[in-house]
């Protein structure tokens, strides 16, 4: 990936993380932007979020979809370019299935024998 493609996805990473504690409330949830993916010709960003937080999970993503014209016009006014990318929110369960790979780790692993000592 070209560096200008990166430095614009760590650049609407951090405003729309900004814009997010801002502008939008979650009851007991943590929601964190985990990564932005540019399309090239900068006219579209997918946003990869994750949720912390057992209830309210499935109300986050029609949530983010509802004010996303509001994010865009508010991106708009702290990032400058060509275009206005239109976002297009994903769910990103990497963690959850991190944490879930250590766990299945922890079980299989034996436990410490008394010989070993």
């Amino acid at each position: 990936m070209k560096h200008r493609l990166l430095r614009v996805n760590e650049l609407l990473k951090r405003e729309l993380s900004g814009l997010l504690v801002r502008a939008m409330t979650f009851e007991n949830l943590l929601v964190t932007i985990n990564q932005v993916d540019v399309t090239p010709d900068l006219k579209s960003a997918h946003v990869y979020i994750s949720v912390l937080g057992s209830k309210g999970r499935k109300e986050v993503l029609p949530k983010l979809e509802a004010s996303r014209t509001a994010l865009q016009a508010d991106l708009s006014k702290h990032v400058v370019l060509k275009y206005t990318p239109h976002l297009v929110f994903h769910l990103d369960d990497s963690i959850e299935r991190g944490d879930r790979v250590l766990e299945i780790l922890q079980e299989i692993e034996p436990p410490p024998s008394a010989e070993n000592k």
